[in-house]
C-alpha cells in the first residue's frame, strides 16, 4: 500500500526541510501537483510493527526487538538499573522502572527516545499500564507501596500502601482492579482503582514474584518462587481456588490473549511450564535457558518471549509447537519485558492496487513559504522555508482510486 506519514519539522539552519517517500505497488503515484508524504527530520521515526522492549538491568538500557526478524533494532539508554517495562495498549509509550534511581523512564516508541522521567517510590520493580493508557502503576519494593502515574501529566497522583516488598503487579482489562504480588508477606493486594485503596489481601504461596490477570478478569495467576507453584485466584471471591505445581523457582507468569493457557518462567529449572486454564494442569514443559525471569506474549498469542538473565538473551517460543525457535542476544542481565504493536509514525494509507489521485496536508503552526515538491524515483521530496522558530506539524490526507 501507499503510506503517507505525519510528522513535525523543526529548524535546520535558516530553513526547514524534509524528505519523504510514498510507495505503491504495481501502480504509478499521481499526486495532482500536491505534496502528500511527509516525514520529520531526525530523530528517525520508528517503523510500525510488533516489538519486544527488554529491560537490561546491568547495562542500563532497553533492547528493542523486531519480532518479525528477531533482531535488536534499537538500544535505548535509560539510566541506572532498569528493572521492568510496560507498553501502553496504543503502543505509543513504554514505561521503564529504574530500581536504583527510584524513577520511571518514559520512552516515546515513535522515536525510541526517553522523553521524561518520573520520580516514584523506593526501589521500583514491576510496572503496568491500564487498557485506556491513562494510568501507570508501579510496585515500589523498598517503600512497600504502589505509585499511580497520570500519563497526561507524567506525575504521581497517588501512593497506595500495600504488603511487604511488592515486586510485580497487573491491571485487569476493565481497569478497575490492580493485583500486587508482595514477595515478603506472601500475599496479593487487591487495589480498587476508583478509590486507590486496597480492598482485599489474598494469601498465596511462598515468595510471590509475579502476577497476571486473564482477559476476562475472572482469574489471577500468581508465580510463587519459593514454593514452586502458581496460585489461581477467583476474582469474584478473592480466594485461591487452585494451586498448580510448576518448575523450580517460578519468577514470571503470563496469560495468552484467549485466556486458555498460562506460561510460567521457572528461573532455577530453566524451563517454561504451560498451564491449561480449563483444568489447571501443566500440559507442557519447555526447556529454555538459565535464569529465566520475564515472560510475555505477542498480541496474537503465537509467540512467547522469555528473558534469560544469566545468558543475556531472550528466547522465542512458538506456541503451536512449544519449542524455542530463536534466541536473541540483548543487554546485560535482562529481566522484565513487554511485547506490543507500535504504530511507528502515523500514516494515511491507500490500499494495495490503488492509485493516489489527490490529497495534501494540513499545517499546524506558522505559515510556510517557498513550498517545493518534486518526484524523485518513487519518492516525493518536499522542502519549505519557514521564518519562524516554531515547529510545523503536518496532518496528511489522501484520495485513492482503483488501478486503471
Amino acid at each position: 500500500m501507499a503510506s503517507i506519514a505525519v510528522g513535525e519539522v523543526r529548524s535546520r539552519g535558516g530553513g526547514r526541510w524534509v524528505r519523504v517517500r510514498a510507495r505503491i505497488a504495481a501502480a504509478a503515484v499521481v499526486l495532482s501537483g500536491l505534496p502528500i508524504s511527509i516525514m520529520a527530520a531526525p530523530p528517525a521515526a520508528a517503523a510500525p510493527g510488533t516489538f519486544a522492549y527488554v529491560a537490561n538491568t546491568l547495562s542500563d538500557n532497553v533492547s528493542v526487538i523486531d519480532t518479525s526478524t528477531n533482531t535488536v533494532t534499537t538500544t535505548i539508554f535509560v539510566g541506572n538499573a532498569p528493572r521492568d517495562v510496560a507498553v501502553n495498549r496504543a503502543g505509543t509509550f513504554a514505561y521503564v522502572t529504574r530500581a536504583a534511581a527510584d524513577q520511571v523512564s518514559v520512552i516515546d516508541t515513535s522515536t525510541n527516545t526517553v522523553t521524561t522521567t518520573v520520580n516514584v517510590g523506593d526501589g521500583p520493580q514491576g510496572v503496568a499500564v491500564n487498557q485506556a493508557g491513562t494510568r501507570v502503576y508501579v510496585a515500589n519494593s523498598n517503600s512497600d507501596n504502589v505509585s499511580v502515574i497520570d500519563t497526561s501529566t507524567n506525575s504521581v497522583t497517588a501512593t497506595i500502601p500495600v504488603g511487604d516488598a511488592p515486586e510485580e503487579l497487573a491491571v485487569n482489562q476493565a481497569g478497575t482492579r490492580v493485583y500486587v504480588a508482595n514477595t515478603n508477606s506472601d500475599n496479593v493486594s487487591v487495589i480498587d482503582t476508583s478509590t486507590n485503596t486496597v480492598t482485599a489481601t489474598v494469601p498465596v504461596g511462598d515468595a510471590p514474584s509475579d502476577v497476571a490477570v486473564n482477559p476476562a478478569g475472572t482469574r489471577v495467576y500468581v508465580a510463587n518462587t519459593t514454593s514452586d507453584n502458581v496460585s489461581v485466584i477467583d476474582t469474584s471471591t478473592n480466594t485461591v481456588t487452585a494451586t498448580v505445581l510448576v518448575g523450580d523457582g517460578p519468577r514470571g507468569v503470563a496469560v495468552n490473549p484467549a485466556g486458555t493457557l498460562v506460561y510460567v518462567a521457572n528461573a532455577d529449572s530453566g524451563d517454561v511450564s504451560v498451564i491449561d486454564t480449563s483444568t489447571n494442569t501443566v500440559t507442557a514443559t519447555i526447556p529454555v535457558g538459565v535464569g529465566l525471569t520475564g515472560v510475555a506474549l505477542n498480541p496474537a498469542g503465537t509467540l512467547v518471549y522469555v528473558t534469560n538473565t544469566l545468558s543475556n538473551n531472550v528466547a522465542v517460543i512458538d506456541t503451536s509447537t512449544n519449542t524455542v525457535t530463536a534466541t536473541v542476544p540483548v543487554g546485560t542481565f535482562p529481566q522484565g519485558l513487554d511485547v506490543a504493536a507500535t504504530p511507528g509514525s502515523s500514516t494515511a494509507d491507500c490500499p494495495l492496487g490503488s492509485v493516489i489521485t489527490g490529497g495534501g496536508f494540513e499545517i499546524t503552526g506558522p505559515p510556510a513559504s517557498n513550498l517545493v515538491s518534486k518526484p524523485v524515483d518513487d519518492s516525493w521530496e518536499v522542502s519549505l522555508t519557514n521564518e519562524s522558530t516554531e515547529p510545523i506539524t503536518f496532518t496528511p490526507y489522501a484520495v485513492c482510486a482503483p488501478t486503471p
